[in-house]
């Protein structure tokens, strides 16, 4: 890339390394039935699998994104590409159980650290480098909508690869993704960078004037309780399916449980680009709360549908991924919109440390609830179970208006400019 790069080309260069990195996330929570029964993990042995990357994830992000304020994020991403792909080799060849399973998925949390919010950084750099004072919120949506290409992918991938040779071979395969997009972005982003423009007055991991920022700190909390109603669905929707199918003996889902999985986070992408266009029209905290509202109510009712005609469930999955996914953009172009200036990176960090711990805790509370509320201990094994956990999700996600209400500006315009 050089200054005479267009902004559309900088938007498809990043956003298509993004989805090759993406391609180990789902990878667990895809094949996850088979896990279950080879591995005779309980609920909540899944649920912290799934929930440890990204504990792994918030381990590393405060640094790692930090640092990008202090310099060309160039080579964090390109290592952290390294260190995913790595993950994913380790796990086909080494992973064996809970122990194992739990190393090389935090690992694999780690390089996501790395990579995606340095790369929406690097985007957003670029791209006020290229077109300085410009409203960039149309091509974040692309940057974070792209994370949910790249996850359904994962899932459709992973289903097939795994059916026609086992998961093993499937984590194999997989782990060329992040080590392809290694290469192509090593080739897209010279080494001869300029660094960031406004550098920070404190040092490394001194979040305190992001802290003192309340119009960003309401979007790091929304997005907090995004990512557990987003991440308890992408871990369990799998095995959610699984279930359905023990309600319908004879019957067959129309295409693999994992193909409707990764249709379910592709919706995400127009999804989450059409909810930017509608925080643009009718601003953002207002746009916000009419997703996450939706989605909670639509999210108590999912797991009353276990019943219905196969293909109703399927259809209601997928709408839920759409719903579910419709405030993503929004809320993190607004982070970024209201950063500190010099403190870009730190307010990513902030945004990945503090949201990520949704994404940690909404896969292992929703595996705990389902073991508290089954007979027998055997987690998932009734309706009402899956209507607790579905509920408590919504639930969760629901305070995100909330924090955006009491942590809008001081003035009492709950108004954002677009």
């Amino acid at each position: 890339m050089n200054q005479d790069t267009r902004p559309a080309v900088i938007v498809a260069m990043i956003c298509s390394a993004e989805v090759l990195s993406m391609l180990t996330v789902a990878a667990f929570p895809a094949l996850l039935p088979t896990f279950l029964e080879e591995w005779s993990l309980s609920k909540t042995d899944a649920g912290w699998i799934n929930g440890i990357y990204y504990l792994g994830y918030l381990s590393a992000v405060p640094v790692l994104v930090s640092l990008t304020d202090r310099r060309p994020a160039r080579g964090i991403y390109l290592v952290c590409m390294l260190v995913s792909a790595a993950a994913a080799f380790g796990f086909a060849f080494l992973a064996e159980g809970f122990w194992t399973a739990m190393l090389f998925r935090t690992l694999s949390g780690i390089g996501l650290a790395g990579t995606y919010m340095p790369g929406l950084k690097l985007l957003t750099d670029q791209l006020e480098h290229a077109r300085p004072g410009t409203d960039h919120s149309r091509s974040v949506a692309f940057y974070t909508s792209s994370f949910g290409l790249g996850m359904s992918l994962s899932y459709f991938i992973s289903g097939e690869l795994a059916t026609a040779w086992g998961w093993s071979t499937a984590f194999l395969i997989l782990g060329f993704g992040p080590l392809a997009a290694l290469l192509y972005m090593a080739v897209a982003l010279p080494r001869d960078r300029t660094g960031p423009s406004h550098a920070p007055s404190t040092h490394l991991l001194d979040f305190r004037p992001v802290f003192r920022c309340r119009e960003a700190m309401g979007y790091v909390l929304a997005y907090t309780v995004h990512n557990f109603e987003l991440f308890a669905f992408r871990s369990w929707v799998v095995a959610f399916l699984a279930f359905a199918l023990t309600r319908h003996p004879g019957e067959s889902l129309i295409v693999a449980a994992t193909t409707i999985a990764a249709t379910s986070n592709i919706v995400g992408m127009p999804a989450s680009v059409l909810g930017n266009e509608l925080s643009r029209r009718v601003g953002r905290r207002k746009a916000i709360a009419i997703i996450m509202w939706s989605s909670t109510a639509f999210a108590v009712g999912l797991g009353f549908l276990v019943d219905a005609p196969l293909w109703v469930l399927t259809a209601a999955i997928i709408f839920y991924g759409f719903l579910i996914t419709g405030d993503s953009s929004s809320i993190t172009a607004g982070a970024v919109a209201e950063a500190p200036k010099g403190y870009r990176g730190a307010t990513l960090a902030v945004h990945s440390c503090i949201g990520f711990s949704g994404s940690f805790l909404g896969p292992l509370v929703f595996g705990a609830v389902l073991d508290w509320s089954s007979p027998a201990d055997l987690g998932g094994t009734s309706m009402a179970s899956w209507v607790w956990a579905l509920s408590v999700s919504g639930a969760v996600a629901a305070l995100g208006p909330v924090f955006l209400y009491l942590l809008r500006k001081r003035s009492g315009n709950a108004s954002l400019p677009t």
